[in-house]
């Protein structure tokens, strides 16, 4: 998925120094945010005060959305670098294609991950016969250096492991949870489940004390370490966590996201994540000029052209503003 914004802000990540190593209760904003023709998204990180959980480096919550009578989800092809793409869907489905040829429909629990690598491009789109609704989350996951010029390529997983217990239901969509692993290829260590809690469900799913964690409320009521978290909000957790204690009376799901926080400093601006304002420069031409990241075959549509560069110079900073 694109950051479809015609501005985009610079968003400077990474770096130990903003990483609290005590556990923390930061409640963060989403903003609302314009995805292609029809669909507004709760864009969740990059946020005021926090940039990035572990290696996660965008969230964006979107629906549940009736579009029985609309197109849906239409995002034209657009070119990723330097980052995974990681798809979760609630309800509905999702089309994708990419410059590898890959053809995929994503549905409810099933995993659609792209290792963008040193560069390729994308559309995902609503399938012309679809679900009345739509509910999901985009997540991106920043590569480390020494993998960030991997080899593109898709991944699509249909049968993800579960841990269930107590009321808790719990699907690894990327790295390991209470020894479950996902089958998701990751490079660095992480962990994405969807919780899934039952009314009533008070439960303490295990963590590992070296990764940073925050919890996205994707629909319900749930209270998460004493904190009330509802529809479209993102708890953030800090690290030092060996367990968490979440509760819910009417039942709730949820997004539990963590990882070892990343060390390196980068830039991320549009769809792209880098070391230097230099390499962002270049990639929006190559872009333009069609040097590179390939072809999207398929998509009924234009490609996306990549927004103006901010007229400040982009440099890597901390991880928090």
């Amino acid at each position: 998925m694109s950051n479809l914004d015609t501005h985009p802000t610079l968003s400077t990540c990474g770096g130990r120094a903003g990483v609290p190593g005590e556990p923390v209760r930061e409640l963060l904003k989403s903003r609302d945010v314009q995805l292609g023709e029809s669909t507004m998204v709760r864009r969740l990180l990059p946020s005021l005060g926090r940039r990035m959980i572990g290696a996660w480096c965008f969230v964006d919550h979107y629906g549940p959305d009736d579009i029985a009578a609309e197109p849906g989800m239409q995002v034209p092809p657009h070119p990723h670098l330097g980052l995974q793409t990681v798809s979760w869907l609630r309800e509905g489905e999702v089309r994708h294609r990419d410059s590898l040829g890959s053809l995929a429909t994503v549905r409810p629990g099933e995993l659609g991950l792209m290792t963008s690598g040193r560069a390729i491009s994308h559309s995902e789109e609503s399938p012309v016969e679809h679900p009345p609704l739509l509910h999901g989350a985009q997540l991106w996951v920043a590569l480390p250096d020494a993998h960030r010029a991997v080899d593109p390529h898709f991944e699509h997983h249909v049968e993800l492991p579960v841990v269930t217990g107590g009321g808790l239901s719990a699907t690894v969509i990327m790295g390991t949870l209470d020894g479950a692993a996902s089958p998701g290829t990751a490079y660095t260590p992480l962990v994405g489940a969807d919780l899934t809690l039952a009314a009533g469900a008070d439960v303490r799913p295990p963590l590992e004390p070296d990764f940073e964690y925050a919890v996205m409320s994707m629909s319900g009521e749930a209270e998460v370490d004493g904190v009330p978290l509802t529809r479209g909000g993102l708890l953030y957790l800090g690290c030092s966590r060996s367990d968490l204690h979440i509760r819910s009376a009417n039942g709730a799901d949820l997004l539990l996201l963590g990882g070892e926080p990343f060390a390196e400093e980068i830039v991320m601006w549009w769809n792209f994540v880098a070391r230097t304002g230099d390499e962002i420069v270049a990639a929006r031409a190559q872009w333009e000029t069609g040097t590179a990241f390939g072809a999207v075959h398929g998509y009924a549509g234009e490609r996306l052209h990549a927004p103006t560069l901010p007229a400040t110079p982009l440099r890597a900073r901390g991880r928090v503003r």
